[in-house]
């Protein structure tokens, strides 16, 4: 899964697991079931017009390979959305709609801020000022990582790049310990800063998966969805998060020192090797504090979130105002946005195809008895369905993708709130199991400081702690927000 990289290929680890590389006889047989099977329901005889039919045929050769990663995501999506005009299932405008959505453009913004960040040096100063502020026992550093980790999501809006930032903090610290891999000390920070990047991005609009989320439930929920507000709907949830992702990591993982040798003199010379503030540094503080500031007031200016992530990022590449020179924005990966666009076109193609309805039957048939509840039973339904849905459909941007249009549809044909039930999907995503759900999973774990008995438990353990902060959250402190 690559749709959040940011950084140079080479601020990424080589060693890649081996576990991660499919032997080839399965590589072949999963490149025949994404050709198999939407032939078979393209030609089935089903009981459907044949727009529609044909549309969910391109539809599950898209889903297919992103779930099987048998071609790059972006790929896959244009090759999707290329059949959807060539063979007439929609016109070229409902095709690629999704380039013409402001979703892939916030996202453009978005990786803007992540290279704004990491190049000026920024991202790291600010972790280590936040770890030296905490203090230099082990426990107390473990609760920097984790802070930095929150607070660097909205400077470094990318789950991916953050791991990547914050690991190389990490890796200071373990040898500055004397730890090794396998130690306590390492497996804890590297497990719990890997798992938190992927929670954050939930609870603050920052990352593909939330920005993509967001505008889903904008566009096809008819519904107005601020940055202000769903960063301060999930307020308590990030500070019950990290105070329970700190405990728990401590207690799965007990350090075997329980301070730093030579104490804060290790974070206190880190930042005398960076040297004092540079002009660069300054300016990427002040255009991010200048976003940050904006999206926090969106509910009094209304500008959308998009225009701004945006407009900051393109002011960045301004000779004598900003940050990034050409050379930057060209090592920019794009084809996340590319993703993004074709995830979001899917859904159009599907709407307009009238397919979205044949998969609201299908999808809400066994969840719609169990919506009919209180609202804390409800966000339960549709925390763990999305909990388990994601299980089978790994990456994040397709499952939200081509789950919450269903959401939406079925939404306003029952009389459900489209924001609260988008909002709880879209948390749903947060909760992993398997490495393979995300890509800054992938890259914490190519580090070789947890495995995948780690993950399993923490992700485990932490879905189900999320779910009853949810529970909690959703009647008496959501309806406070006006949701």
């Amino acid at each position: 899964m690559r749709q959040e990289a940011v950084l140079p290929a080479a601020a990424v680890p080589a060693s890649v697991p081996a576990a991660a590389t499919s032997p080839v006889a399965r590589l072949r047989a999963l490149r025949l079931l994404v050709v198999v099977v939407p032939l078979a329901m393209w030609f089935a005889p089903f009981a459907l017009e044949d727009r529609p039919q044909h549309a969910l045929a391109i539809g599950s050769f898209m889903i297919l390979a992103w779930m099987t990663q048998v071609l790059d995501h972006a790929i896959t999506g244009l090759i999707g959305c290329f059949l959807f005009w060539a063979l007439k299932v929609a016109d070229f405008g409902i095709a690629f709609h999704g380039f013409a959505n402001t979703t892939p453009w916030f996202l453009f913004g978005a990786l803007l801020f992540g290279v704004m960040a990491s190049k000026s040096g920024l991202a790291r100063r600010l972790a280590y000022l936040v770890m030296r502020s905490v203090g230099h026992s082990y426990p107390r550093l473990l609760l920097g990582l984790i802070l930095s980790d929150f607070l660097l999501t909205i400077v470094v809006p990318s789950g991916m790049a953050r791991v990547v930032i914050m690991a190389a903090v990490a890796l200071g610290l373990i040898e500055a310990f004397g730890a090794e891999k396998g130690s306590n000390i390492g497996r804890g920070m590297f497990i719990i800063l890997t798992y938190t990047a992927c929670l954050f991005d939930k609870m603050v609009i920052a990352g593909a998966a939330s920005i993509t989320a967001r505008g889903l439930i904008e566009k096809l929920g008819h519904v107005e969805v601020l940055w202000s507000h769903w960063a301060l709907a999930y307020l308590p949830c990030d500070l019950i998060t990290i105070f329970a992702a700190w405990r728990l990591t401590l207690w799965l993982y007990p350090p075997e020192r329980a301070s730093l040798p030579g104490g804060a003199g290790f974070l206190d010379s880190e930042l005398r090797a960076m040297g004092p503030w540079t002009a660069l540094e300054k300016r990427a503080a002040i255009l991010l504090v200048a976003a940050v500031l904006l999206w926090a007031t969106d509910f009094l200016h209304h500008v959308p979130a998009p225009m701004i992530g945006l407009g900051v990022g393109l002011l960045a590449t301004l000779p004598g105002i900003g940050v990034l020179e050409t050379e930057d924005v060209r090592r920019v990966n794009v084809l996340p946005v590319f993703f993004v666009a074709t995830a979001i076109s899917l859904g159009e193609v599907l709407a307009a195809t009238k397919g979205l309805a044949v998969l609201t039957d299908v999808m809400m048939v066994w969840m719609e008895p169990l919506l009919d509840g209180a609202s804390w039973s409800v966000s339960l339904v549709l925390y763990w369905t999305a909990f388990v849905y994601h299980l089978f459909l790994g990456d994040e941007i397709s499952m939200l993708a081509t789950s919450i249009p269903v959401l939406m549809s079925y939404s306003h044909a029952h009389g459900l709130d489209p924001l609260f039930v988008g909002m709880v999907w879209t948390f749903g995503a947060g909760g992993k199991i398997f490495v393979y759900q995300s890509a800054p999973l992938v890259v914490g774990y190519s580090y070789g400081y947890f495995g995948v008995r780690d993950m399993l438990r923490v992700g485990l353990l932490l879905t189900v702690v999320e779910s009853i902060v949810l529970a909690l959250l959703v009647p008496l402190y959501w309806p406070r927000l006006g949701i």
